[in-house]
């Protein structure tokens, strides 16, 4: 099934790009960072169950993965850091959620303190925004948002 997003093409049959694309999640018309972090919430309800080890470990492995599978999608449409490209959403989202104790409020916050960071992308994430390229750098600015997210979340909760 091919799916148009500002003009890029998307192959959704396509396991890199399923899961670039966030599930489909990053598809949507409006706000596909918002819908990318929204899809990360029924993965994170899955890993919260593991044992802290076992989630870092997943963690990374979202990450490192990320790398290659938002590389090649990027490279696949040819547009650098499309915006329907939302794995390093996901993946920032769970990282601002590690180690902080399940609750619909610290959900919430912590939802809205990684989409705040992200978009916002304060200083020295606007740096790895703009410097880093590649799959690494469509990663990088989000899990540098998703740290500074995590440290408020232990602040808070």
């Amino acid at each position: 099934m091919m799916s148009t997003n500002k003009k890029t093409a998307f192959n959704l049959a396509s396991p890199i790009q399923f899961l670039a694309l966030g599930f489909g999640s990053g598809l949507a018309p409006k706000a596909p960072g918002t819908f990318g972090t929204l899809a990360a919430i029924p993965l994170y309800l899955v890993l919260m169950n593991l044992t802290t080890l076992y989630y870092a470990v997943a963690t990374v492995l979202i990450c490192i993965a990320g790398v290659y599978i938002c590389g090649k999608a990027a490279a696949e449409v040819g547009v650098h850091d499309h915006p329907a490209i939302v794995w390093d959403e996901i993946a920032g989202f769970l990282i601002t959620m590690f180690m902080v104790p399940f609750s619909i409020q610290s959900l919430v916050v912590g939802f809205l303190l990684f989409r705040f960071f992200d978009i916002l992308k304060p200083w020295p994430i606007s740096i790895a925004d703009k410097k880093l390229k590649g799959g690494f750098g469509i990663m990088f600015d989000d899990i540098l948002a998703g740290f500074f997210a995590l440290i408020i979340m232990h602040f808070v909760f």
